[in-house]
C-alpha cells in the first residue's frame, strides 16, 4: 500500500478494512520511513510497527 493511501484510511471516518500478511488490522498512525503501528482486531494489546507495503486494502 502506497503512503497517501495509508493517509487517507487513518484520516477516514469509516472504517476500512486493512489486512498484514492476512490478518486485520486497525492502522493507528504513519511515520515518514513508510512504517506504520497497527494493532490486530482480535488482539487490541498487540501493537506493532510495519512496514506499509505489507498492508493490503
Amino acid at each position: 500500500m502506497d503512503y497517501n493511501r495509508v493517509q487517507q484510511i487513518i484520516n477516514s471516518p469509516e472504517l476500512i478494512q486493512v489486512t498484514y500478511h492476512g490478518i486485520p488490522v486497525y492502522i493507528q498512525s504513519l511515520d515518514s520511513n513508510n512504517i506504520a503501528t497497527v494493532f490486530p482486531l482480535d488482539n487490541l494489546d498487540d501493537i506493532q510497527s510495519v512496514d506499509i507495503a505489507g498492508l493490503v486494502e
